[in-house]
């Protein structure tokens, strides 16, 4: 079980200042992950807050760290994010190009306070190119990669992989990569700079070795035909006899004959290298999985080197036993969630905190970053229009600024 402690005061990030304008999606995962490795996190929260409807206290991307809001529509809701962005060594944003210029807390203004700060921008098409101004989700991200196009079955449309492999694999996890990368270099040189974190290059730099089997002529480029596409009878998932799957990845010839002697037919081995006949192996494979329970099949497998592995749900995950043995999940205020990744030796991370609520901290991070000012009432906007009357409706809800 984590303990609830201060943020910024364990962990290899530990000193390490950042701002997060909040938004969804891989920004904040982004910020999470920045705060489950050490450091100080605040997040910007915006009056009314943003999401997608879901209660901030039960949402784990609000761990480690600490809320102020801010009214950036507001006389003087800049000069309070500016006051952050001072002193800070990271910022992150992810709002349409041009959004934070518009507000006032754009780089330039940053740096203008704050010349080593690393200013992070996690967009899903990039600040530049025909897509930059336009919304986008990660599914269109991933779409026009390639990388979409290779998950699913040959004969059925692409597999929408939720939004794991556009949002936080192509966007958040290089988001930080590159901040942190930045990061030494401001500490080395006293010049800080602006992170283009586009989720369509990240999701392409991911295909980088498909790429190369694609050029030496080892992938096909197109779906379910290929070694790692699920195209393999011996890389792919099967349905067992309770309704419930295995996946195997027995690739190497050693794994493979493990794999088959263990599955019951043995004889059918040779058949591997023969891409003609991997449609009969898939259907002798299937049958034989189809005679067992997942739990049953778990139990031929377990102690091999067949690499073969039960597909687990959400909520039966922290319950396999080499999870549970690790600890990869965490139960911190009565959410099961991922525990903070990778793990070190001499840094160790921890769920120091849960999921922050907007403002909740303001009076705490006015404090520690020293600027009393934070916590003072935010100026009063100077209306120019008219009272409301019977005939005039009222002004219609502000847009979010989706990524």
């Amino acid at each position: 079980m984590a303990t609830d402690q201060a943020p910024g005061r364990e962990g290899p990030l530990t000193g390490v200042r950042v701002v997060e304008l909040a938004g969804i999606g891989p920004g904040p995962f982004a910020a999470m992950l920045l705060g489950d490795l050490g450091a100080d996190v605040v997040r910007v929260d915006r009056p009314g807050g943003a999401g997608l409807g879901i209660d901030p206290a039960a949402d784990p991307t609000h761990r480690n760290k600490r809320s102020v809001v801010v009214d950036l529509k507001s006389p003087d809701g800049p000069a309070r994010v500016l006051g952050l962005a001072a002193r800070a060594d990271i910022l992150v944003e992810g709002y349409r190009p041009g959004v934070a210029e518009r507000l006032g807390v754009g780089p330039e203004a940053c740096h203008a306070r704050n010349p080593r700060l690393v200013y992070g921008r996690m967009t899903g098409w990039g600040q530049d190119g025909p897509l930059a101004p336009r919304a986008g989700h990660d599914i269109a991200y991933i779409a026009v990669t390639g990388a979409l196009g290779m998950i699913g079955d040959p004969d059925q449309p692409p597999a929408a992989p939720a939004n794991l492999l556009g949002d936080y694999a192509g966007g958040s996890l290089y988001l930080v990569v590159g901040v942190l990368a930045a990061l030494h270099h401001a500490r080395a040189t006293g010049t800080g700079q602006v992170v283009d974190a586009a989720i369509v290059d990240g999701t392409a730099h991911l295909s980088t070795m498909i790429h190369g089997m694609l050029a030496a002529g080892a992938w096909q480029d197109r779906r379910g035909a290929n070694l790692l596409d699920g195209g393999c009878p011996f890389y792919s998932t099967y349905e067992t006899a309770d309704g419930h799957h295995m996946a195997v990845g027995a690739l190497e010839p050693r794994f493979y004959a493990e794999f088959m002697t263990l599955l019951g037919i043995p004889d059918r081995a040779p058949a591997r290298d023969d891409t003609a006949r991997w449609s009969e192996l898939r259907e002798a494979i299937a049958a034989r999985f189809r005679t067992r329970t997942r739990d049953e099949w778990t139990a031929v497998f377990e102690d091999s080197d067949a690499c073969v592995a039960p597909v687990l749900s959400l909520r039966e995950a922290p319950h396999h036993p080499h999870l549970a043995a690790r600890g990869t999940f965490t139960d911190h205020g009565g959410i099961t969630q991922p525990a903070p990744a990778p793990r070190f030796s001499a840094t160790p991370t921890a769920v120091r905190t849960g999921p922050s609520r907007p403002g909740a901290d303001t009076g705490a991070v006015a404090r520690d970053w020293g600027i009393p000012e934070l916590g003072a009432p935010p100026a009063a906007t100077p209306s120019t229009a008219p009272p409301p009357t019977a005939t005039t409706p009222p002004p219609a809800a502000p847009r979010k600024n989706p990524q």
